[in-house]
């Protein structure tokens, strides 16, 4: 997204309102044109991103990033994976869900995962009901994932309790 015509705009609207104060508020305009460019587009890009972060919210799990090539915003909007993703997914062989054992000799690596506030609510409720670490639980359900088998749910129930279980396609 080319930011060029919206500061060129702004420029333009100050040296409209400078033509009506005589040849001083002319100058003044020149002299803080050039100073102002820098400011009117941090402020561009944080209303981009104060916008991508709203429509975010409505997308979840979708997502809608701002990131900069060079001096120019760029929109990255990241869909939800669908039922045709996991389809695809299944064919491959199944690997076992890794437990925490498991990864104890493996070498890892570290991701840095943006969510919702919502969605991360509810990940920490579920990792607790499981009664694993947000790290763990999001292990086995990315694994899951990737296997094409739904998440497990095993999570602590109290003694008595009546509890239904079960997957609706």
């Amino acid at each position: 997204m080319q930011l060029n015509p919206y500061v060129t705009a702004v420029q333009r609207q100050l040296d409209t309102a400078a033509e009506a104060g005589g040849p001083e508020a002319r100058a003044l305009s020149e002299r803080l044109t050039a100073a102002l460019e820098s400011t009117i587009r941090l402020v561009l890009l944080e209303a981009l991103s104060d916008a991508a972060n709203e429509i975010t919210l409505e997308l979840a799990p979708g997502s809608v990033e701002v990131r900069l090539r060079g001096r120019e915003p760029e929109f990255v909007v990241s869909n939800p994976a669908t039922a045709n993703d996991f389809e695809a997914m299944t064919e491959q062989p199944r690997q076992p869900t890794p437990t925490a054992e498991d990864l104890d000799g493996t070498s890892t690596s570290r991701t840095t995962l943006r969510l919702p506030d919502h969605l991360k609510q509810q990940v920490e409720d579920a990792a607790g009901k499981a009664g694993l670490s947000v790290n763990s639980w999001l292990i086995r359900a990315v694994a899951d994932a990737l296997n094409g088998r739904p998440a497990q749910r095993k999570e602590r129930h109290e003694p008595g309790e009546q509890n239904f279980t079960g997957w609706a396609r």
